[in-house]
């Protein structure tokens, strides 16, 4: 018989909201360390600062990464009840990581500067780089989620 006194909103024993969002920050961090090294080796690190009125690439290497803590933390919350296996990790992090190629870089942030959304934008060749970036962010998050749940469920 299943121990109820460790079952929660989701029924699966074991997990809390706070310890899936915990375990996406972790996994979040995992994605954000190689989509980091990817936008430095492209330059984009300085755009990133510019969030927080910066230009400098280490600045926005740390802005980029508490993004991609808080948004692997949503990653567990949004996903994290379906996400077992290393497959499963790797479909849910690609949705997600799709779902925030149209948030980030095509609506948030250009709101952010001033520019509107960019949607028109979606198919040139610095948005696509962008994707396939937002993509390997939320594979490698997916990836790394079940172990970091394990790890602090």
């Amino acid at each position: 018989m299943a121990d109820v006194s460790r079952m929660h909103d989701t029924g699966i024993p074991g997990t809390t909201p706070a310890q899936r969002a915990i375990a996406g920050a972790v996994a979040g961090l995992a994605g954000g360390v190689v989509f980091g090294i990817m936008m430095a080796l492209m330059g984009m690190l300085p755009m990133i600062a510019s969030l927080v009125r910066s230009d400098n690439g280490l600045v926005g290497f740390v802005v980029h990464m508490i993004l991609s803590a808080i948004i692997g933390a949503g990653f567990g919350l949004a996903f994290g009840t379906k996400v077992f296996t290393l497959q499963d990790g790797a479909l849910w992090g690609a949705i997600y990581g799709a779902i925030w190629w149209v948030l980030g870089p095509l609506l948030i942030m250009p709101i952010m500067m001033g520019m509107g959304p960019q949607f028109g934008m979606a198919l040139a060749m610095p948005m696509l780089m962008s994707l396939v970036g937002h993509l390997i962010y939320g594979v490698v998050t997916g990836l790394v989620y079940p172990t970091a749940l394990r790890r602090f469920a």
